[in-house]
């Protein structure tokens, strides 16, 4: 008798998976932003390589899904992934920021690069070309400062 007890949630979890197979996530395939122009300004070719390569796939409205988010549960924890990131900011649609949340995003990728809290290290532990060095992080702070200076809110 306590043979078959393992033995039944083995079968259990073993359906489980199977059935979670049928289950598929929506995916995010719009069209990735080029050459900065759905930031609403123009970036400088590094930038937009650097965003493309490490940004984009969770923050746009375009992701390249790797062969293992077919498997379940993992391309649901990718799609939740993805929809928070695009949730917190969305380089594809950051032409429709107000000027207040276009400073805020700038101020909060210069925080969240400078901290390693950008890209997930879950991502980059994986996706080990998506790394920011210090050069990089350098040049994206720099760049996301000099942008936010640039923007004027209404009424100021």
């Amino acid at each position: 008798m306590k043979n078959k007890i393992p033995f039944k949630i083995l079968l259990i979890l073993i359906g489980t998976f199977i059935m979670l197979q049928f289950v598929r996530p929506a995916r995010n395939l719009g069209e990735t932003p080029v050459n900065g122009d759905s930031l609403s300004i123009q970036t400088p070719a590094e930038i937009n390589t650097i965003l493309q390569t490490s940004c984009y796939d969770c923050h746009s409205n375009h992701t390249n899904y790797p062969w293992y988010t077919n498997i379940q549960p993992i391309g649901l924890w990718m799609q939740h992934h993805v929809d928070e990131g695009k949730e917190e900011l969305n380089f594809s649609v950051f032409n429709t920021y107000s000027a207040k949340r276009k400073k805020h995003k700038f101020k909060e990728i210069m925080e969240e690069v400078e901290e390693h809290e950008m890209p997930l290290s879950s991502y980059t532990m994986i996706h080990k070309e998506t790394e920011l060095s210090a050069e990089q992080i350098s040049t994206l702070t720099k760049w996301a400062a000099a942008e936010m200076e640039k923007i004027i809110e209404p009424g100021h």
